[in-house]
């Protein structure tokens, strides 16, 4: 009785947080599953997939995942792994050749590992100031813009720029994952999108996610935020992200020409990424479960960065929290997290045994906003001031 009462407090109290951010006009619309010890506690979709069309958001609906591709491609590659396609230390130049950006005068040598990791040295072009700096005097695609760029192309723009630092020496969110996905490619001789249905979202049933929709209206309406309320975005629209932004084409997803972007090109649902993080934080036989540890694991200590922010590390594909009370965060020591730049965010709580996503159309309120912080305290029901050990 008391867990079921429990339960129905965190729908309550998850249901009081939508329902703030739809009132300040913060989301156009938002999906929120949650499951504690494998049982789904929250389904909720709330607020409008299209607010123009007035198409109301769905459980089922599909989005663009952006960075939520991130730990599925990372998984097949720990599936590659432990098959024995390719290891965690093979320079990346056994498959791309052609690839060897550097760094000052030293030979710089990029690991598999350092691309789990995102220790490579390459970087994002979202970072820079808009419309100055190298990625965008090279045109970089940072694999959310630019339909009908291949990986081909894009891998030489990225490798003809100088690396922001030696492999292995800090951390910087990067393109590591979109050059990791052409590595996945040519070792096993199989495209990435056929890699990650074979060995990913094939066993673990996530029908609803792949490489590219077949039409718009398969997808929410992707808006930024505004004031006083989100503004639709178009292709080439460019949402300003510190001091500098990320430019967007929601049509990239419906053009094949397009690469399938390892670090941002996957669609799909929230049950289909709630299974995929269940099937994680249970060791599901899919992958190997010392992989998977691994994954979930400090792998960058002692590196720190701002962008992971105070008290978390990283793994392989997923921020990994050392230090909840540095972090000011409601979730346990270990458990792990990430986003996407289209709205969305994630976490599981091992030690709760809670997995928990949140999708929404609206950038960046949902990735970094007061919604994701607002919905972390009242799922792990922990007001704020207080924190796990």
């Amino acid at each position: 009785m008391n867990a079921q009462r429990n339960e129905a407090d965190v729908a309550v109290r998850v249901d009081r947080v939508l329902e703030s951010a739809l009132k300040d006009k913060r989301v156009v619309g938002a999906v929120v599953k949650v499951a504690k010890d494998g049982e789904l506690i929250v389904n909720r979709a709330v607020g409008s997939s299209d607010r123009e069309a007035g198409v109301p958001m769905r459980e089922q609906t599909a989005f663009r995942y952006a960075s939520l591709t991130k730990p599925i491609v990372v998984a097949t590659a720990l599936i590659l792994v432990e098959q024995g396609v390719l290891s965690l230390d093979d320079a990346i130049t056994r498959w791309l050749p052609e690839f060897r950006p550097s760094f000052g005068n030293a030979p710089s040598t990029i690991t598999v590992r350092h691309l789990l990791t995102h220790t490579s040295g390459l970087g994002y072009g979202f970072f820079e100031p808009r419309g100055d700096g190298p990625y965008h005097a090279a045109r970089v695609s940072d694999g959310l813009d630019q339909p009908g760029l291949s990986i081909e192309e894009n891998l030489a723009r990225l490798g003809g720029l100088p690396l922001k630092f030696a492999p292995g020496s800090a951390w910087l969110y990067s393109l590591a994952h979109d050059v990791l996905g052409e590595v996945l490619a040519r070792a096993s001789g199989l495209p990435l999108p056929e890699l990650v249905a074979r060995y990913v979202t094939g066993p673990l049933g996530m029908t609803a996610t792949s490489f590219g929709a077949k039409k718009m209206s398969d997808l929410a309406t992707p808006y930024a935020d505004g004031t006083p309320e989100p503004t639709r975005i178009e292709d080439g629209t460019v949402v300003p992200f510190g001091d500098g932004g990320v430019a967007f084409a929601p049509s990239r997803a419906l053009r094949p020409d397009s690469y399938p972007s390892g670090g941002a090109g996957l669609v799909g649902t929230a049950s289909d990424f709630l299974r995929f993080l269940e099937a994680i934080r249970t060791r599901a036989p899919f992958a190997p479960k010392h992989l998977l540890d691994a994954m979930t694991a400090d792998q960058i200590a002692p590196l720190t960065s701002p962008i992971l922010g105070d008290g978390w590390g990283y793994g392989f594909g997923v921020s990994v929290l050392r230090d909840p009370a540095a972090a000011d965060s409601p979730m346990s020591a270990g458990s792990f997290r990430w986003g996407g730049a289209y709205g969305h965010s994630w976490f599981v709580d091992p030690r709760a045994g809670v997995s928990a996503v949140l999708l929404t159309n609206t950038t960046f309120e949902g990735m970094v906003g007061a919604l994701r912080t607002d919905l972390e305290r009242a799922i792990l029901d922990q007001p704020s001031g207080e924190r796990r050990s």
